[in-house]
């Protein structure tokens, strides 16, 4: 089911180069996960879980469209934020970018040590999603999947203290990597130009960038098998 968006909530829901609401596999999907729901927060929920958990965690460019990571079916915190945006309005929920800098201390053992140690110490590009529901913006934050957060816990890469739940109850706010965070930098409608930023700060040539990804990615898959 796609919602009716209000007016002045026209930029919360519209495509933008890479979140390409407007593109057939998005509201495809959009319409499959909110099929037969009559209430925007339980749509919302519903993109949610499927983003959270369909999309595993994995490194990689930021300048992708959301259609390429619902395809390749795996992104990490901007690219499943990207798709989540893009699929909430797909489905007429108005919803934002949320950016914050987080020390990159949230990435120890979750990433190859390889991976870990050639990056600066502030990821300043974390975004969450936030959606429009019963008048407010709530926070969505859904970056880590289950089985790779239940790895994490298990092998005490991070404790339940510092992340106590991935779950969210559609009213209230859900904000993961808190323990992390240095700097809050606000909201966006588009998230184009930063994620083109990150890339252009990438100093390295995008065959050993993709080769540095894939190798610490095979190490958060083994993460994950051995939960």
């Amino acid at each position: 089911m796609k919602f009716k968006v209000s007016e002045e909530m026209q930029e919360y829901a519209s495509p933008t180069e890479f979140c390409d609401c407007d593109c057939e596999e998005i509201k495809q999907k959009a319409e499959e996960l909110t099929r037969d729901i009559d209430s925007p927060k339980e749509a919302a929920m519903k993109i949610f879980s499927f983003v959270r958990d369909e999309i595993i965690f994995a490194i990689g460019r930021t300048d992708v469209k959301a259609s390429k990571t619902l395809k390749d079916k795996k992104g990490y915190c901007v690219t499943k934020t990207n798709l989540q945006v893009a699929l909430l309005r797909a489905a007429g929920i108005p919803s934002r970018y949320h950016q914050v800098v987080l020390d990159k201390k949230v990435l120890k053992g979750l990433v190859s040590d390889s991976f870990y140690n050639k990056q600066k110490d502030n990821i300043w590009f974390h975004p969450w999603c936030e959606c429009y529901l019963s008048g407010q913006w709530i926070a969505c934050d859904l970056y880590l999947d289950k089985a790779t957060y239940d790895a994490c816990v298990k092998h005490g890469i991070f404790s339940k203290e510092q992340m106590p739940s991935i779950d969210w109850d559609g009213e209230n706010d859900l904000k993961i990597a808190t323990h992390w965070i240095l700097e809050d930098v606000g909201t966006h409608s588009s998230y184009d130009e930063v994620c083109k930023k990150v890339m252009e700060e990438t100093k390295v040539p995008s065959f050993l960038f993709s080769l540095a990804c894939n190798l610490s990615n095979r190490y958060t898959q083994k993460l994950r098998e051995k939960a």
